[in-house]
């Protein structure tokens, strides 16, 4: 029987549509919300992202020692701050701010200190944990105009110790440490001075502790 045509073209047209067709089928690609199809605006922050930038609560116990690469709390001044004293530091979110609680326990007696956050970790000098932590930065370094250099703008631990060389002190600000900008507090070797041209100074740096703000 002779096939016409006709028929072996609609049956070459079957075969190449069915061949088109077959197969596996190429998976669903999973996609990720954007921020307009969640609702946000663009640039506005995640939940996650608002989460990362909130202020860490910080606590540290660490014992005051010579220089080392390992050391966590360094004495310049063994003297003042000798070898074996202990600081600890707390931090806390504080309505959207941050609280500061310095405690100090083995220093010399009855003597006044200074303390401030510093920028940079302790190191081998004691110039080493660099300047003051600013919220708002003075564009003239080393700060000593009291619009900058003052206890609201930069952090602030002054103290006194007692008959046994302890102290405790506290403060807040409201505002929260850029990650990465504060990385120590140093303490002086007197109360901070707040008049211009000696605001935020308060002498030597007798020690310094690493604290991950």
């Amino acid at each position: 029987m002779r096939t016409s045509p006709a028929v072996i073209s609609l049956a070459l047209s079957s075969l190449l549509l069915s061949g088109c067709g077959g197969g596996e089928q190429e998976p669903t690609r999973e996609t990720t919300n954007t921020p307009q199809a969640t609702g946000q605006s663009p640039g506005q922050p995640t939940a996650q992202q608002t989460t990362a930038a909130s202020p860490r609560p910080t606590s540290i116990s660490e014992t005051f020692e010579a220089y080392s690469a390992g050391a966590a709390a360094v004495t310049y001044d063994e003297e003042a701050v000798p070898a074996g004293s202990r600081v600890e530091v707390n931090t806390e979110a504080e309505d959207g701010g941050t609280a500061f609680t310095l405690r100090v326990s083995g220093l010399q007696p009855d003597r006044d200190y200074g303390a401030h956050v510093h920028t940079k970790p302790c190191g081998a000098a004691p110039d080493d944990s660099g300047p003051h932590y600013q919220n708002e930065a003075d564009p003239q370094q080393p700060s000593t105009d009291p619009k900058y250099a003052n206890p609201d703008n930069e952090v602030w631990l002054d103290f006194t110790t007692d008959a046994d060389g302890s102290a405790e002190v506290d403060t807040e600000v409201d505002w929260v440490p850029r990650q990465g900008e504060a990385n120590s507090i140093v303490i002086h070797a007197e109360h901070t001075h707040t008049e211009p041209g000696h605001a935020g100074q308060a002498g030597d740096r007798l020690a310094c502790v690493n604290v991950p703000f």
